[in-house]
């Protein structure tokens, strides 16, 4: 939603990527003010180096202006930062900068904001299969639990709920494996104007959702 939040205000597509930095600070603050203990945010997918060159090239600049700036800040408020996907194909600066910045708080972890940068599901995967390939593993062998330990977040938890915001109804290859019993939450607000209430409100919304996991409303086991 970055690019029509700008489009209609008569600017180009990367004055919506900068103004949506505001709103992954809102984002941050209000999961932890929920008591939220891990957040994810899709940042930069596979499909986002298809991009014009220069878009690609300031959203890279964005991004290690936005750690630079932001990481003593997060790390004061006990927020601990690390980033999934394929980090080596990033720009050389942007992996220096994610490496700087993953050592974490000092003290108490408060919450661990993760970057999905150069992400996607279905790369995922295929990385995951491929090193289960190479380390011998036999079909028999191969279990959901084994999947999950191959995985970019082998060492998270799945995801309760995600945000999809700008109006769209897709998951757009994020966390296919992980999100398998997760609650989605719809907004037609764009990223840009996102905000705490706006946060909050999907909150709420999670906490009137029966999670069932394939049972029966209510069932109880016996």
């Amino acid at each position: 939603g970055n690019g029509r939040w700008a489009k209609r205000r008569g600017e180009e597509r990367v004055f919506g990527h900068a103004h949506g930095v505001e709103s992954v600070r809102a984002t941050v603050e209000a999961a932890l003010e929920s008591g939220v203990r891990y957040l994810t945010l899709y940042a930069f997918s596979t499909e986002n180096w298809n991009r014009p060159k220069d878009e690609v090239d300031a959203l890279m600049d964005l991004l290690v202006k936005t750690l630079v700036q932001e990481a003593m800040e997060l790390g004061s408020k006990g927020v601990r930062l690390r980033a999934i996907g394929d980090v080596a194909s990033l720009p050389a600066a942007c992996q220096a900068e994610l490496e700087r910045v993953k050592e974490g708080p000092e003290g108490e972890v408060h919450l661990d904001l993760v970057l999905a940068l150069s992400y996607s599901a279905k790369w995922e995967m295929v990385e995951a299969i491929r090193t289960m390939m190479d380390e011998g593993l036999k079909p028999e062998d191969i279990l959901p639990s084994t999947i999950d330990k191959y995985l970019q977040t082998a060492d998270l938890p799945d995801p309760e709920l995600m945000i999809r915001t700008s109006g769209e109804h897709r998951i757009s290859n994020f966390m296919l494996w992980q999100l398998a019993y997760a609650e989605l939450h719809f907004t037609s607000v764009l990223w840009p104007d996102f905000r705490k209430e706006h946060f909050f409100d999907a909150i709420r919304d999670f906490q009137h959702r029966e999670r069932r996991f394939g049972a029966l409303p209510n069932a109880k086991s016996s």
